[in-house]
């Protein structure tokens, strides 16, 4: 476990923290005026491997190295710089720089991120704390199996309520779409699946693995080719035979799930939570009883398993920022897809 402590004066800055994987959503903006949930789970922090500090800073306001972050809960002893506020819509967004000091010494030390449309969190600056190692009963367990992880079951579902302020009346207001970080997890995948297509089209399982993929891969990649098959595959599912492979990254560690016995298929990675629903998807329930579900004179409450009313799209930053950072993204075919981005958001396909 690690404590963040003041680079200046000692003081303990955060409660005791384990690391895990940056989450594939923490460079996301999402909608407008949207109310986001906290980045990090409790207790846990992340490092950005990029250098810049805050992912949405200009590179020349960007620290040296890559920022950490925690949930804002799981700060401790700081203070927030109310001239240092930015953003001014519907919270902070660290846009002034650092935002929040140490209560002990005044040193700047953090940015908190509250802001519409970015995901909360408090992203410390890496030369301004330093981590104290403390002692944990389970540090010789490490990170857990994937096994472990399977018997877990932790999956994120592809639908969730959003929040947002505005409409036609004061307050807030919500309504039922795809997940935000299902569509990060999308943005990267896309990326590497492009990537891993050189230019021919992809064909992508049945169900909910090809509404999320196939509409954008059609238009993307040329067709007329012989089409890449692209399949699902780790921990639990039978080996496919396919060009392509879908398959989990860990949570804590970040290391992509790999076959037995080599590679011989290209890899794409995903967010162990949205891999493990497109894999072991869970039942909805149905819009309607069977006849004989409830007695004939009862009539039945409860709404149906409610959908997003719009076709999935992808999140063109998380996509855009991912491609443009692959070996292959200098090939001409890919560098026009970044060229006629905007473009292709206009038809929504992101």
């Amino acid at each position: 476990m690690i404590v963040f402590v003041c680079a200046g004066c000692g003081a303990e800055l955060s409660a005791p923290l384990s690391q895990v994987a940056l989450p594939v959503h923490s460079r996301q903006r999402y909608g407008n005026g949207v109310q986001l949930p906290v980045l990090m789970e409790t207790g846990t922090f992340a490092m950005e491997p990029e250098s810049g500090g805050l992912p949405w800073r200009r590179e020349k306001e960007s620290d040296p190295d890559g920022a950490v972050v925690v949930a804002p809960g799981d700060v401790r002893g700081t203070v927030l710089v109310p001239e240092r506020d930015g953003g001014h819509c519907c919270g902070l967004d660290g846009a002034d720089g650092p935002n929040m000091a140490c209560e002990a010494c005044g040193l700047l030390v953090a940015s908190r991120v509250d802001d519409c449309s970015l995901w909360q969190a408090v992203w410390f600056v890496p030369d301004a704390v330093r981590r104290h190692p403390v002692a944990d009963a389970d540090a010789g367990t490490g990170p857990l199996s994937w096994a472990d992880l399977m018997a877990e079951g932790s999956g994120t579902p592809p639908y969730a309520t959003i929040t947002s302020w505005g409409g036609s009346r004061p307050g807030l207001y919500h309504w039922w779409s795809w997940n935000p970080q299902w569509e990060a997890a999308a943005g990267r995948a896309l990326a590497h699946l492009l990537a891993a297509s050189e230019g021919r089209p992809v064909s992508v399982p049945h169900g909910l693995t090809r509404e999320v993929f196939q509409r954008t891969l059609d238009v993307l990649l040329c067709q007329g080719a012989p089409a890449l098959r692209a399949a699902l595959a780790g921990p639990g599912l039978p080996a496919p035979d396919a060009d392509i492979l879908l398959v989990p990254d860990h949570p804590q560690t970040g290391d992509i799930w790999t076959p037995e016995g080599g590679l011989s298929a290209r890899l794409v990675p995903l967010p162990f939570g949205v891999w493990l629903w497109l894999a072991f998807p869970e039942p909805h329930l149905p819009a309607d009883p069977a006849p004989e579900a409830l007695p004939g004179d009862v009539l039945r409450d409860d709404p149906p398993s409610p959908r997003p009313c719009h076709l999935f799209r992808i999140d063109s930053g998380v996509f855009q920022h991912t491609l443009a950072r692959l070996p292959t993204a200098h090939a001409p075919w890919l560098l026009e897809v970044l060229e006629n981005l905007k473009k292709y958001v206009g038809t929504s396909l992101f």
